[in-house]
């Protein structure tokens, strides 16, 4: 069947057909990591959408909005190659009317970790996700784990509005060098590159402590040691539900989690280890 672009409200409604629906929500610029969300959609469902958006709210004033890359004609290319049935590319003024003034509130947790350094980056995530949710109205939704923090709040939202709608998770998909994929790879230089790669390299560090007291520490020494190159915002080992930071005495799976800003391209990861199993 031929790849559907809904352009607004109306195609989309037009587009829709029977069966379970799966959405795997994006801004653009795909790369293998989409499409293995993608795959994991397609395995599950009748019909798939991509919606492909990049989302103003979630940008704050000082950051890359109007930078942010756009790449649609090669975006609907991987769709196709993926067997996507619906591609939703709503205009800006189409997903929030003028006079718009209801937003979704990420609460104690968009105020966290991320949430600190990006204030209200997390409400405008909510805002368009539940919006999305509302319009393509899928079964179930796909959501990357290197975005930990926002897959964590999805699961939250679902669960605190009522929302019958299943959330998985699709795991961080790497380079061969350990960089995890993400859209603002691109923007790195050749050294750049070089010096991005201690995050993966820091994250595995900790992650091979057996000690759970040595698992920051571990990590912190890797990222040191890349020097005034890697501006680090955070290093924090949190519950995955809550991202609430855990002690050397929790049990169960956590989520190391970095961010640093290495040249002008601010760049995130994570792992998920198990503390203390028995």
């Amino acid at each position: 069947m031929e790849l559907i672009v809904a352009r607004n409200r109306e195609d989309l409604v037009k587009a829709r057909r029977g069966g379970d629906v799966a959405l795997v929500p994006t801004m653009g610029a795909l790369h293998e990591g989409h499409r293995s969300l993608i795959r994991q959609a397609r395995v599950r469902a009748d019909q798939v959408v991509v919606s492909v958006f990049v989302n103003p709210l979630q940008f704050s004033p000082n950051e890359d909005f109007s930078r942010y890359p756009r790449t649609f004609d090669a975006d609907l290319d991987a769709c196709r190659a993926e067997g996507v049935d619906v591609v939703f590319n709503p205009a800006v003024e189409d997903m929030y009317p003028p006079g718009r003034q209801v937003s979704v509130s990420a609460g104690e947790m968009g105020t966290i970790v991320e949430g600190a350094f990006r204030p209200g980056h997390f409400d405008g995530v909510l805002t368009v996700v539940l919006k999305l949710f509302n319009l393509v109205r899928p079964d179930l939704a796909v959501f990357g784990q290197k975005d930990a923090q926002q897959l964590a709040l999805i699961r939250r939202m679902v669960a605190d509005l009522d929302l019958p709608i299943e959330i998985l998770g699709g795991p961080t998909v790497r380079e061969p060098d350990g960089l995890a994929l993400s859209s603002r790879n691109r923007y790195l230089s050749e050294s750049d590159r070089r010096v991005a790669l201690t995050l993966s390299r820091a994250l595995r560090a900790g992650a091979a402590q057996f000690d759970p007291s040595q698992i920051r520490a571990t990590a912190q020494d890797v990222l040191d040691a890349a020097g005034p190159e890697l501006d680090l915002d955070y290093l924090a080992l949190v519950d995955p539900a809550t991202f609430r930071e855990v002690g050397e005495s929790h049990e169960g799976t956590a989520v190391l989690a970095v961010a640093a800003r290495v040249g002008d391209t601010r760049l995130i990861d994570n792992v998920t280890l198990t503390l203390n199993p028995h």
